[in-house]
């Protein structure tokens, strides 16, 4: 074997002495492979980007690598100072390794996203971008700027997109003005193993269709998930349904604070056509000229009369001393959630689990008067898992709900709340299925209680299982009606 390789060295050896243009077999190799090429992939250190470059250095490196395309590595553990937003296109994959962080600096003033997507600016869609192992510390840098899209405010920001992944995130100082990630208008997302921390939404949805959330690890003082194909005017940037998804293997942790938000918050929405003389407040949406419109004000209250019709083509205008922004070109009427599948959900921390609602208040009001009913649609929740023993509401609803699926669940003192706002006069049927539940609370349990005046509620619950003896479960139809059957001691 020995003679074998001496053989082959010295038929190379010869070859290369003997090539025609003098270079040898590695200046070949340097001629035709990059310095920054690493089987296949570009090392973003190559471009510039190091841990000891400054935030203004690092961001013009690293767009220049991303602008290349295809995969980039950080590979060098670190701590990289950033101080601007990095644009990525299409068709690329951003790797960062163990050990490396993404720090927000000022040192050129203050800016929002760490990470968005070329496509943003212009409503253009990108496609197929991964996002692996980023890790992104806040520093104190918490700004809503709304330079590339008004209501677009994610530390990892995406608006069009489709095919998107976003694997091994990591934040644990969210201040109170971004969220954590941020995605609107999507087709086909992937969020996986995550871990958010501070005070804002850790993973934030506007309008898109077929999703997947999964291993995430919350703790968060608002909401860990947002669904909100309703919003505030600054909350996202386009409206419309949320649907086809699936969030599964996630923790809500508790964080000692007083208990706000939700585990995950699911918004629905309707507005009009404009007509003159309407009367609007803050975030309020209307259709006008083929174009979806809304009101972006102080959030004080105030009732505007809309006298002008709206038919600026983008950005904002005044008329009648109402700052009108221009949101979508894609008309629809209605916002809301349907065909999501919740699973294998923890929740350790004492507050709302669930919160399926309009908001009505003086920052938003989701569904104007006389609007078409927004019926959001087969919303299923499967081992849901309430792990703290505080009562608490563990399902509200204050919206249309065709049918609520509850499966393989465990309840404590945890019951489920219909609500209204006197948003709409009808609240419509809705029906709910328990099953294969543990019931873990000693004596009475109100289950179910409803406010909504005329409210229909049909209750089924099956092959069930109480844990103690004195267990009972009631419920409280308020002006509504609940028809009942069960399976439940009190409600057999």
């Amino acid at each position: 074997m020995k003679s074998i390789l001496n053989f082959l060295l010295a038929f190379v050896l010869f070859a290369v002495a003997n090539s025609s243009n003098g270079q040898t077999i590695a200046a070949k190799m340097k001629s035709v492979t990059p310095k920054h090429v690493e089987c296949g992939f570009l090392n973003a250190a190559s471009f510039g980007f190091s841990p000891d470059a400054s935030g203004i250095d690092n961001t013009a490196a690293l767009q220049r690598a991303v602008d290349q395309g295809g995969t980039i590595i950080v590979s060098q553990p670190g701590t990289y100072k950033t101080a601007g937003t990095v644009y990525i296109g299409s068709n690329t994959s951003l790797i960062f390794g163990n050990n490396t962080f993404l720090k927000k600096v000022d040192e050129k003033g203050t800016f929002s996203h760490v990470l968005i997507n070329k496509g943003a600016r212009t409503k253009t869609y990108d496609n197929h971008i991964t996002v692996e192992g980023l890790q992104i510390i806040v520093n104190g840098m918490d700004v809503r700027k709304f330079e590339e899209a008004y209501g677009l405010h994610g530390q990892l920001a995406f608006f069009y997109i489709r095919d998107l992944r976003i694997d091994r995130f990591r934040c644990m100082d969210l201040g109170k003005a971004q969220y954590g990630i941020h995605v609107c208008t999507f087709e086909d997302i992937i969020i996986n193993d995550v871990i958010i921390k501070g005070d804002k939404d850790g993973v934030h949805l506007g309008r898109g269709k077929r999703f997947t959330i999964s291993n995430g690890i919350f703790q968060t003082y608002d909401d860990a998930v947002a669904l909100n194909a309703h919003d505030y005017s600054v909350g996202n940037p386009e409206l419309g349904w949320i649907e086809d998804g699936v969030v599964e293997n996630c923790h809500d942790l508790r964080d000692g604070k007083n208990p706000v938000g939700y585990f995950c918050r699911i918004l629905a929405g309707a507005w009009v056509d404009w007509r003159p003389g309407m009367e609007v407040q803050q975030s309020d949406a209307v259709v006008s000229n083929g174009r979806l419109y809304r009101v972006q004000a102080k959030p004080d209250g105030k009732i505007y009369k809309s006298v002008t019709r709206p038919t600026h083509e983008n950005g904002s205008m005044m008329l009648d001393s109402i700052n009108w922004g221009v949101v979508q070109t894609d008309v629809t009427y209605t916002a809301g959630v349907r065909n999501v599948v919740f699973r294998d959900i923890f929740l350790e921390k004492p507050r709302t689990g669930f919160s399926v609602h309009f908001d009505n208040d003086k920052y938003s009001r989701s569904y104007y008067p006389g609007a078409e009913i927004p019926k959001q649609e087969q919303l299923t929740f499967d081992n849901i898992r309430v792990i703290y023993d505080e009562p608490t509401v563990l399902f509200s609803i204050g919206t249309p709900v065709d049918v609520l699926t509850i499966a393989n669940s465990s309840f404590k003192d945890s019951r489920i709340l219909f609500h209204g706002n006197k948003a709409m006069p009808d609240y419509l049927k809705t029906k709910i299925n328990i099953y294969g539940c543990a019931f873990n609370k000693k004596g009475p349990m109100n289950l179910l209680t409803n406010s909504v005046e005329n409210k229909e509620i049909m209750l089924k619950t099956s092959s069930n299982t109480e844990l103690y003896d004195d267990f009972s479960a009631n419920v409280i139809p308020g002006k509504g009606k609940i028809i009942v059957e069960s399976d439940l001691t009190g409600l057999k």
